[in-house]
């Protein structure tokens, strides 16, 4: 994690695009979105100024003007000159309009899932995926391989060619981005976010090892877990152990029972069959236990809270 936040540090100083969950960085390229809170002032008109909140059309209702102004994707100096264009038409001669837009909250990014400092961040300048996950405070110990983006094809994005359409609520569709947690820290892959995007930090699956092992417990499948790797997390065989009777026990799917796969660890150290890759929630037993008394056991230490049977292997 030390690695994480020196790297995403160093980028945030660069490029200087970052803001808080509670703070926000002023950019003259800014385009106001749907949300926002702006500051109207019009200078030797005290009477006219005032802070409004932009409409679900993105259009703004102002004092004394008959029609509302579209605010949606243009930036403040943009905004500030055809409300002066709209005073001059129907009120004053020659006004000085200024507008600040002090609360940018359309421009929000929200992560959740295994990371520290879950929430919404409110970021008025490009923003990588990476520095999002520092902001964060990184990925949690229980945090899996996988690391998803939502995004929503939302017409708030601006874009600066683009024309603002203020007819009506902004059509969206939904885009799910997938990528593995490790490319993104390690700078292999990387994702210029977009206002709106929702990034969910997947926790890690697990499977339990039960019976005639060191250390029995749940073991972390952070990445694709083999049946001789789950033993090895639980620190290996008990000595004088069989090893031609490990049970897998996996829940079928639609169903509440488990089926019961028998594997002999002698073959697959020497080859003659796959080592079998385990899936989310698989109970391998090791030993002689009956399926109904391996699956008590782990029910009791779940929910009965006994800490010296089950606790996680990392």
């Amino acid at each position: 994690m030390n690695y994480l936040f020196i790297l995403c540090l160093g980028l945030m100083l660069m490029s200087g695009t970052v803001a808080s969950a509670q703070t926000q960085i002023r950019d003259d390229r800014y385009r106001i979105g749907y949300q926002d809170t702006i500051d109207i002032q019009v200078f030797r008109q005290p009477g006219l100024s005032q802070r409004v909140n932009v409409n679900a059309d993105g259009t703004v209702n102002l004092y004394r003007l008959k029609e509302p102004v579209v605010a949606v994707c243009k930036t403040e100096r943009e905004l500030a000159d055809d409300i002066a264009a709209a005073y001059s038409k129907e009120y004053l001669r020659n006004p000085e309009v200024n507008v600040v837009a002090v609360e940018q909250r359309s421009q929000s990014f929200a992560i959740i899932g295994a990371v520290k400092k879950p929430g919404n961040y409110y970021v008025n300048r490009p923003i990588h995926l990476l520095q999002l996950l520092a902001l964060a405070e990184g990925q949690s110990e229980d945090a899996g391989s996988r690391i998803l983006v939502a995004r929503t094809g939302s017409t708030a994005n601006c874009k600066l060619n683009e024309a603002p359409d203020p007819t009506g609520v902004p059509e969206e569709s939904l885009t799910l981005l997938d990528y593995k947690l490790k490319d993104i820290i390690e700078l292999r892959k990387t994702l210029m976010l977009r206002a709106g995007d929702v990034v969910y930090v997947a926790e890690a699956d697990i499977v339990f090892v039960y019976g005639n092992v060191n250390k029995q417990g749940q073991v972390t499948m952070r990445e694709p877990l083999t049946l001789t790797q789950a033993i090895a997390s639980a620190e290996g065989l008990k000595p004088a152990t069989r090893k031609d009777n490990i049970r897998v026990l996996r829940q079928k799917p639609g169903s509440t029972e488990r089926e019961e796969l028998v594997f002999d660890l002698r073959e697959i150290d020497q080859r003659k069959v796959a080592d079998p890759i385990l899936e989310p929630n698989d109970v391998v037993a090791v030993g002689e236990d009956r399926t109904k008394s391996v699956l008590n056991s782990i029910g009791k230490s779940l929910t009965n809270g006994i800490p010296s049977i089950f606790y996680r292997i990392p």
